[in-house]
C-alpha cells in the first residue's frame, strides 16, 4: 500500500538531493497531494531504489562494527532517552493501527455472518447476497494475504526512529535531527537562518514554540522561561532535541543580512597554518557563550590586540553551521596588517583577535535554480562558505564551481573541490590558470557558456575587481539577468 511522505523524506529515501525532486515536481513528473509524495510514485521514478543503495542499511550495519561502533552511535543515533521516547511513540501508533485493523476485521466478519443468515433465510435465491459474500471473502483473502514488503515503507519507519523530521512555520522549511544534535544545531547544519545568541541556554534568543510533536531536554539551560511561555509550548532550541519522529516548530528566521545584528566578539587564535607559500589559514574560535551569527558569504573586520589598533576586513571562509570556528584565507599583502602579522609570526595560537561584523550582502537567497560559483585566488573564501551552505540546504538541482588562479599557489584547496566533485553527482568543478585576472575571467566565461548554455542559473562571482568586472560583463553580454548575478570584490 502506498504511503505519503514529504519531499524532504522522499529525497532521503531514494538518495537524491531535495532540489532534484522539487525540479521533477515543477516539471510535472511527480504529483503532490497537500505537499506529500506517494511512495508508489517514487518507486515508479526510481525503481532501482533499495535500502542498500540509499546508504541507510550500510549505516545501520556499520554501527555493529567494533571499530566504528562508538563513533557512529554518537553521530547517527540519538540518546537512549530520546530513542526510547521515539520507539514508545511509534509503538503507540502501531498499537492504534493494530487495534483499528482488529476492529475493522471483526466488523467485516460480523457483516459476512449476518449476510449468510439473510441469504439462508432467502433460500439462497437472491444473487445480490451471493455477490456481496463473494466480494467480502475475496477482499478478506487479499487483506490477509502475505505480500512483498515495500522497502521504502520499511526505510521510512526506520528513519523515524533514527532521526526526526522538523518543519518550521511559517516558512515551511524542513530539516532532520540526527544523533545528539539539538534543534538549533540540526537547523543550522541544514542551512536555516534561525535566531539565536549564545547557543548554550543563557540568553533565550533561540526560543521556539512547539505546535506539534514532542521534545526532550538535551542540555542544561540557565535561561528561565515564564510559566505562560511554558504553557504556550515554548522551549529553547539550543537545549532541546526532537523526541518524536515528526515535529513542528513556530519561529521567525532571518530573511537576509539586514536581520543579522552587528556583533563584537573577542576570539582566540586556534591555529595558524600555511595553505600555500602566499596564503595562510587563520582559524579563530569564539567563546562558548558568545558565538558569531553570520550568513554564508559575509565578511568581518578583524582587530588585532595591541596599541596600534590594526584592522582589516576578510570574508569568512567557513560555514555558519559551525559558528564557533571561523576560518579565514589570508593572502600575503604588505598593506594588510593582519596578513603582515600572520606572515611574520606575529599571530600564534592563544592570541586574541576581535571580530566586528558581519558585513556584506553576498549571500545565498532561496532559489530553485542551479547555482554557479566563480572564484579567483582568495575570492574562494566566501565562495567556499556559500558552497558549504548550499550543500547543507540540499535544494539546488546542480552546483558548478569555477576557480581561476593568477599565481602558482592560487588553487590552495583544490583537493577539497575535487572531493566535492567526486562525491556529489550534481557538483562540477573546473580549474583555470592565467596570470591576468581579466583574461582568465574570459576563459571562465567561455567555459560557462560551453557547459551551461541554455540553463537559467544564479551566478556568484568573487575575486579581485578586474576578474569580477570582466566576468560579470561577460555574463550580462550572454543575456544573464542582473538579478541572477551576485558579485564580491576580494583583493
Amino acid at each position: 500500500m502506498s504511503h505519503w511522505v514529504t519531499i524532504w523524506r522522499a529525497a532521503q529515501l531514494v538518495g537524491v538531493p531535495r532540489g532534484v525532486l522539487q525540479q521533477r515536481v515543477r516539471a510535472g513528473e511527480i504529483a503532490l497531494n497537500d505537499g506529500l509524495v506517494s511512495t508508489d510514485a517514487l518507486l515508479a521514478l526510481y525503481p532501482q531504489a533499495k535500502m542498500e543503495e540509499s546508504g541507510l542499511l550500510e549505516r545501520v550495519v556499520q554501527i555493529r562494527d567494533e571499530a566504528f561502533g562508538k563513533r557512529l552511535r554518537e553521530r547517527l543515533l540519538p540518546s537512549q532517552e530520546v530513542l526510547a521516547q521515539r520507539l514508545f511513540r511509534q509503538s503507540q501508533e502501531l498499537a492504534d493501527v493494530q487495534r483499528h485493523l482488529q476492529r475493522y476485521h471483526a466488523l467485516v466478519l460480523a457483516l459476512r455472518d449476518q449476510l449468510r443468515v439473510h441469504d439462508a433465510q432467502a433460500g439462497g435465491s437472491d444473487p445480490r447476497f451471493t455477490d456481496v459474500l463473494h466480494q467480502l471473502n475475496d477482499g478478506l483473502a487479499r487483506a490477509l494475504a502475505t505480500e512483498p514488503v515495500d522497502l521504502l515503507d520499511v526505510m521510512d519507519d526506520l528513519l523515524k526512529v533514527m532521526s526526526a523530521q522538523v518543519t518550521v512555520r511559517p516558512s515551511g522549511h524542513q530539516f532532520t535531527v540526527e544523533g545528539h544534535d539539538s534543534l538549533l544545531q540540526a537547523g543550522m547544519k541544514a542551512g536555516l537562518k534561525l535566531n539565536y545568541g549564545c547557543g548554550n541556554g543563557s540568553c533565550g534568543m533561540c526560543k521556539v514554540r512547539v505546535t506539534s510533536g514532542q521534545v526532550a531536554r538535551c542540555m542544561h539551560s540557565d535561561y528561565a522561561l515564564s510559566e505562560t511561555e511554558k504553557a504556550q509550548g515554548y522551549v529553547l532550541a539550543c537545549a532541546h532535541t526532537a523526541a518524536s519522529s515528526e515535529l513542528t516548530l513556530e519561529t521567525l528566521e532571518a530573511g537576509g543580512p539586514e536581520d543579522i545584528p552587528p556583533q563584537t566578539i573577542v576570539t582566540s587564535v586556534r591555529a595558524v597554518r600555511e595553505l600555500a607559500p602566499d596564503t595562510m589559514l587563520l582559524h579563530l574560535q569564539t567563546p562558548r557563550s558568545h558565538r558569531l551569527r553570520f550568513l554564508a558569504g559575509q565578511s568581518v573586520t578583524l582587530g588585532l590586540a595591541g596599541g596600534d589598533g590594526a584592522r582589516a576586513s576578510h570574508p569568512v571562509a567557513s560555514c555558519p553551521c559551525d559558528d564557533r570556528n571561523l576560518h579565514f584565507y589570508v593572502p600575503r599583502r604588505d598593506d594588510d596588517p593582519v596578513a603582515v602579522h600572520l606572515f611574520t609570526g606575529g599571530l600564534k595560537a592563544g592570541d586574541h583577535v576581535t571580530v566586528h561584523g558581519p558585513q556584506g550582502d553576498f549571500v545565498l537567497d532561496e532559489t530553485p535554480l542551479p547555482l554557479v560559483f566563480a572564484a579567483c585566488d582568495v575570492g574562494f573564501a566566501p565562495i567556499k562558505s556559500l558552497v558549504e551552505h548550499a550543500l547543507s540546504l540540499d535544494a539546488a538541482p546542480s552546483i558548478a564551481l569555477y576557480w581561476l588562479s593568477t599565481r602558482p599557489d592560487g588553487h590552495f584547496l583544490a583537493n577539497q573541490c575535487r572531493a566535492w566533485s567526486a562525491a556529489l553527482d550534481n557538483f562540477e568543478y573546473s580549474a583555470f590558470t592565467h596570470t591576468d585576472a581579466a583574461t582568465g575571467a574570459g576563459q571562465v566565461g567561455a567555459a560557462m557558456r560551453a557547459d551551461l548554455f541554455g540553463i537559467d542559473s544564479v551566478f556568484f562571482v568573487a575575486g579581485p575587481a578586474a576578474f569580477v568586472d570582466a566576468l560579470c560583463a561577460d555574463l550580462r553580454a550572454a543575456g544573464v539577468p542582473p538579478a541572477q548575478v551576485r558579485r564580491e570584490v576580494v583583493a
